[in-house]
């Protein structure tokens, strides 16, 4: 089976007024004509399918709140209340914590914005000083989850915690209750997504173990197992591309992809070189979802170029697609997409980069998720230079492809 592109589209420069950077962390969604991308310091709106984007500047969109916004963000859309939901995430402020804005616009509206915010001592009194960073969002038919790590005023990593608030209330604009769940065992939890009545999530217990929790809607809190998997490295990557620029030294082993579809589990993750791939590749875990036994590990590898930051999503037939970035050896860093068929993955690059990082650093992020429109394709987001190594030659990409 072959890979479409369907769109294909590069940001121009007033779609982000440069707001961007080589660590762009992008992420898209889309209903049918109206598209919203979000990255570091940017986010972007169309109400044209994607034939023109118009700035949105999350700096002064919103009132000034904490230290001010920044950088982390990640937008999605609800195609059964018919909602947008863009989460920012910003900077501490003078009493060391920062906060969280979950900001909704219904479809009809698409532009105005109504939003909550949440501080560490609002949700807990006992983490005053503590801040949010590294968020994930996805849903459930029920509720929205969002995760975050938390640190204290020493960036030193504390808990990791799961939000999850119902649609229904989001969509409606009220008092808002919700649940929420935290850990210190285990960091960087990833969502699924594709999820129905239950959502499932992974983050790692060592290098040859993931935790798979879940939290039905139907339930009040968090459950788990543990899933043995193939023992996998870690430490400093690196894929050098042309020049010795290494794209890759930033890079870790976060779960940064998950999905759930047609009764299977997947999760995602960069690992480094080892005596079977001679560069960075993208883990692969493929699970039952009745009862977590493991079907298969493909792998995303190649002998001359380095895989790193994959995200993933099934789409309404279960399908998974995925996106991610690939480079190093003859390759500055491109950005491409994936699907997994009968016979492995198929894959198509949309963008390569024409240089290189000069700070060698790329990431930490991108998204994949289901085209709600058409719910047999995917949306994607990821980036490339093209030009030069400055702000103005980062170029955001926002891709819809099918199988």
């Amino acid at each position: 089976m072959a890979l479409t592109l369907v769109q294909n589209i590069g940001l121009a420069d007033s779609a982000t007024s440069q707001l961007t950077s080589n660590i762009c962390e992008p992420t898209t969604a889309a209903n049918e004509r109206q598209l919203f991308m979000t990255g570091n310091w940017f986010a972007s709106s169309s109400v044209n399918a994607g034939a023109n984007w118009t700035l949105v500047d999350p700096f002064t969109k919103f009132p000034a709140s904490a230290g001010g916004f920044c950088c982390d963000q990640v937008v999605l859309y609800n195609p059964t209340h018919r909602i947008w939901i863009w989460l920012l995430q910003y900077v501490q402020g003078s009493n060391g914590q920062n906060l969280f804005r979950l900001a909704i616009s219904r479809e009809a509206s698409f532009g105005t914005w109504y939003w909550w915010d949440f501080t560490p001592s609002g949700v807990n009194s006992a983490w005053a000083n503590n801040w949010f960073d590294y968020p994930d969002m996805a849903f459930t038919d029920a509720n929205l989850l969002v995760t975050f790590n938390m640190f204290n005023a020493n960036d030193q990593w504390q808990r990791a915690v799961v939000f999850r608030f119902p649609l229904a209330t989001l969509a409606a604009g009220t008092s808002l209750g919700y649940r929420f769940w935290a850990t210190t065992s285990n960091g960087s939890i990833r969502l699924t997504r594709g999820a129905a009545a239950t959502m499932y999530m992974g983050s790692h217990n060592n290098a040859s173990q993931i935790r798979v929790l879940q939290w039905p809607d139907s339930a009040a809190g968090i459950t788990w197992k543990d899933v043995n998997v193939r023992s996998w490295s870690g430490g400093a990557y690196s894929a050098p591309g042309p020049g010795g620029v290494n794209w890759l030294g930033r890079l870790d082993s976060r779960i940064t992809g998950a999905w759930v579809g047609a009764g299977t589990i997947g999760f995602m993750w960069s690992a480094n070189r080892d005596g079977s791939h001679p560069l960075p590749y993208i883990r692969v875990v493929r699970m039952r979802e009745s009862n977590k036994a493991l079907i298969d590990e493909p792998d995303i590898w190649s002998r001359t170029s380095g895989w790193a930051y994959p995200a993933a999503s099934s789409n309404a037939q279960g399908e998974v697609g995925f996106s991610a970035f690939y480079g190093g050896g003859t390759r500055h860093p491109g950005h491409v997409v994936g699907v997994k068929t009968a016979t492995g993955w198929a894959t198509a690059l949309s963008a390569t980069s024409t240089n290189g990082p000069p700070n060698q650093a790329w990431g930490d992020y991108v998204s994949c998720v289901r085209h709600h429109a058409s719910p047999a394709h995917w949306v994607a987001s990821g980036y490339t230079l093209q030009g030069g190594t400055a702000r103005r030659n980062i170029e955001p990409r926002y891709v819809r492809f099918r199988i």
